[in-house]
């Protein structure tokens, strides 16, 4: 299916033609500035095509360069404006504008998840759930102006992010430029992703009652843990259920009331834990609006459980990917960055179900390090670029959905998984306690490598 040019690289980096040709099908040029010009309110591409942006921000993240302005320089000759130029199109993309790109990548590669056979199991069989957490972008460098005399860490944005345990993809991104912004008070805007069925599974800074009743009323479930202040009444003994592998369940139901006077009857799952947490927790309390008969106390208890699935994903986007680009200090353009980042975590999760599909997906989930992944790609990219020109690439937008799955199972066959296996780390060793000299900031590594007995 693809040309002899592709071969040197299929034969020794597969997983790098896979990322790119998922890039081309899903993001290519044409159909990316068609796409910003149906979607973006506010910004144009007169004299700076949206793609380019794109593609210089991808550079960045995928960590083939340290900076933006770096990437620039590298391709100054194919970029007819400034730096200031493209400075100045990155602080003006709209929020709106960098969440629907990563709404976009998900909708073109599900489909293609689906057939190639790679999702997860599912958490509950015939619902869909929906993990839900917030993100601070981490405090950028003081380049701007106003920003150069303050002593504090200018936090450029925020966002809440949903992801999807099934399909191993975050779904949907609500951006902020507020850094200091109440995340509960973003929920709004996740409103009109619920859907029936939908179970939303998030932490206690979530478990609001305006939150579990909207969910509510719109025919969908929830998993939260309990925050401290949510008011609700006790009703009923409080029932032993079992054991789990984190400690002992407990259920008693409970009834909350809305802003309306609404009354509802939830769940509440009690896991006495057999280790405290790290905050010094040793109960943790859940709240459900699921019924006994679609999910057992203890389920419930494994489902909250699994909540770390998306808390791993915001790990993997920062130490895989430049999702935080400390460089920008402007909200929006941070913002767009970190949904870039995103974007290329939705297509890794493409490279991944590929491989899942035809190396099992539970070898991949257990076996496959994701930096090694993104360390491969990041370091044949370029290289692969100027070997193998741009036309040649269409050939993954021509492909019929069967033929594209068909070329990635391929591909994803000639992948050496051994290369790409994780490292189990070893039980961590306590720290000694540190000597420290009067009057001497340093010392000699030789000398003190010298005292050493033989």
């Amino acid at each position: 299916m693809l040309s002899t040019v592709f071969k040197p690289f299929v034969e020794k980096s597969p997983i790098s033609v896979m990322a790119r040709g998922m890039l081309e099908r899903v993001l290519n040029p044409e159909t990316l500035d068609e796409w910003f010009d149906a979607t973006a309110n506010a910004q144009y591409t007169k004299d700076l095509l949206f793609s380019t942006v794109f593609d210089l921000m991808s550079q960045v993240v995928s960590g083939s360069y340290k900076s933006v302005h770096a990437a620039c320089q590298a391709s100054k000759e194919d970029i007819s404006v400034s730096i200031t130029s493209i400075y100045n199109k990155l602080n003006g993309i709209e929020p709106s504008t960098s969440a629907q790109l990563v709404h976009y990548a998900v909708e073109q590669v599900e489909p293609i998840i689906r057939k190639l056979g790679g999702t997860g199991a599912p958490l509950l069989p015939g619902k869909r759930i929906k993990l839900l957490d917030g993100n601070c972008i981490e405090k950028s460098q003081h380049r701007i102006k106003e920003m150069r005399s303050i002593a504090s860490g200018p936090l450029p944005g925020k966002s809440l992010v949903v992801y999807d345990p099934e399909l191993r993809l975050p779904i949907h991104v609500i951006p902020c430029e507020d850094g200091h912004a109440q995340e509960r008070l973003l929920l709004k805007a996740i409103y009109p992703t619920i859907e029936t069925g939908d179970v939303w599974v998030a932490d206690r800074n979530f478990c609001i009652v305006e939150f579990t009743s909207k969910i509510s009323i719109q025919g969908a479930s929830f998993v939260i843990r309990e925050h401290k202040k949510y008011p609700f009444q006790l009703f009923g003994k409080e029932k032993y259920i079992g054991k789990v592998e984190t400690g002992t369940v407990y259920e008693q139901p409970i009834l909350v009331h809305d802003k309306s006077g609404r009354e509802y009857t939830f769940r509440r799952i009690r896991v006495k834990l057999k280790k405290e947490t790290r905050d010094g927790d040793t109960d943790i309390n859940i709240i459900t609006n699921l019924s006994k008969r679609a999910a057992s106390a203890k389920t419930i208890a494994r489902i909250y459980r699994d909540r770390w699935m998306i808390e791993t994903a915001f790990q993997h986007l920062a130490e895989y990917l430049n999702s935080e680009i400390n460089t920008l200090g402007y909200p929006r353009a941070a913002l767009f960055g970190f949904c870039v980042a995103l974007v290329a975590y939705i297509i890794m999760s493409v490279v991944k179900a590929s491989l899942g599909s035809v190396h099992g997906v539970d070898v991949i989930d257990q076996q496959l390090s994701g930096y090694y992944v993104a360390n491969e790609i990041s370091g044949i990219y370029l290289g692969m670029m100027i070997a193998i020109e741009y036309e040649h690439w269409s050939v993954f937008r021509q492909m019929t959905p069967s033929g594209l799955v068909r070329l990635l199972k391929d591909l994803a066959a000639k992948v050496k998984l051994a290369a790409f296996k994780k490292h189990p780390r070893g039980p961590k060793k306590p720290q000694p306690k540190r000597k420290s000299q009067k009057n001497k900031p340093h010392v000699s590594t030789a000398k003190i490598l010298g005292q050493r007995k033989r």
